[in-house]
């Protein structure tokens, strides 16, 4: 414990230089220094691309090691479990995960599954004892979100969600500038996520495992980031879709909608959200001392942006692996990143999309 402290007293005296409002994200993944604390240990569930992305990252982090899959495809587990050295005794399927409860070797488990399985899985998680780390969405609506947030207090145990981008230096580095003042009253933000989908056939085409089109898979950035962006939580919303291809996008696959929200200081954000089009990855705020423009804004890197002041000049680090290690020091220091990254974070956004979905639905302003 004394080498962390030391070198925690070490890190907040060059703070100054550094884009982060706390430790975890520089101290563990960037840093060359040694750790010898408790490492997470990690079970990812759905081994996907998605689920790769997260393995393979997770291979530079300080604080959280993989000991554990799930998967329904046994070839799957059979090539992780020699890639990555995973024991036996470590590996499950759907249906029998729920023995995990006896398992020392596990500590929390990441669900990288559709979006549509993610609330029964949570309740299967938690109900083991073992803390829960959630892709987003987290659900498929604000209520199954609120009764993933219950079932993990109920059961004592951490319910996370994968925002990757709370760990991201350039983009901690922006928060932090508005939190200082930098920008001065934030009025305006600008949000523009999409790109174009490719295989019809694929689960995110399919309502009742998404949940929802592009606004569940992308739009959900730039819901978020109007919010950390702003530093406010929204009271209404407005909404329009639009949808070229009814038969790749089937009823209930958004295609396009674009959205706007209201905040109490009266800034304002109007976003796009869409699987029809490319480049699309693009965040501006406004204020009234300066701006910021960040493009691309969520991607998985190098983040690009400048500021009234200049560019953006934080190192590129891979994000899940900022994200993993930042996860650990929450569980086992509670050390929080800028923006929260807990269930009740995730329900907030959830609540936002549910109001987007109405709007597009009704022509109504949607009050939150």
């Amino acid at each position: 414990m004394g080498s962390r402290r030391d070198f925690l007293q070490k890190l907040s005296v060059s703070a100054v230089s550094l884009p982060f409002i706390y430790s975890p994200t520089n101290l563990f993944a960037a840093s060359g220094d040694p750790y010898d604390g408790p490492i997470l240990k990690v079970a990812i569930m759905g081994l996907g691309s998605y689920g790769t992305r997260v393995a393979e990252a997770m291979q530079s982090c300080k604080r959280a090691k993989l000991v554990g899959l799930i998967s329904g495809t046994p070839s799957k587990i059979e090539k992780w479990k020699a890639q990555y050295s995973i024991p036996d005794k470590n590996c499950y399927n759907y249906d029998n995960f729920d023995a995990i409860k006896n398992n020392p070797d596990i500590d929390a488990v990441y669900i990288i599954t559709p979006n549509g399985l993610h609330k029964d899985q949570t309740l299967r998680v938690a109900k083991a004892g073992k803390h829960v780390i959630c892709e987003k969405p987290m659900g498929i609506n604000a209520k199954e979100g609120q009764e993933m947030v219950d079932a993990c207090k109920a059961a004592n145990v951490k319910l996370l969600i994968g925002y990757r981008m709370h760990f991201e230096p350039k983009t901690v580095a922006v928060i932090k500038m508005r939190k200082e003042g930098k920008f001065g009253t934030p009025k305006f933000f600008q949000g523009q996520s999409g790109f174009t989908i490719g295989d019809p056939t694929q689960w995110r085409l399919n309502k009742a495992l998404s949940g929802g089109g592009a606004m569940m898979d992308i739009g959900i950035y730039s819901v978020n980031g109007a919010r950390y962006m702003l530093g406010e939580e929204p009271i209404w919303v407005t909404a329009q879709e639009t949808k070229t291809d009814p038969i790749k996008f089937k009823e209930g696959i958004d295609e396009t909608i674009q959205f706007q929200m209201g905040f109490p200081s009266g800034a304002v954000a109007n976003c796009l959200s869409t699987y029809n089009m490319n480049n699309l990855d693009r965040f501006f705020m406004t204020g009234s001392k300066g701006f910021v423009e960040m493009q691309p804004s969520t991607g998985y890197g190098p983040i690009e942006g400048r500021t009234h002041e200049g560019p953006l000049t934080q190192p590129h680090v891979t994000h899940q692996t900022l994200q993993m290690d930042g996860m650990a020091a929450l569980i086992f220091d509670g050390l929080q990143p800028i923006v929260p990254i807990d269930g009740e974070e995730g329900v907030k956004d959830m609540k936002i999309i549910d109001a987007i979905f109405l709007a597009a639905k009704t022509g109504n302003k949607i009050k939150l």
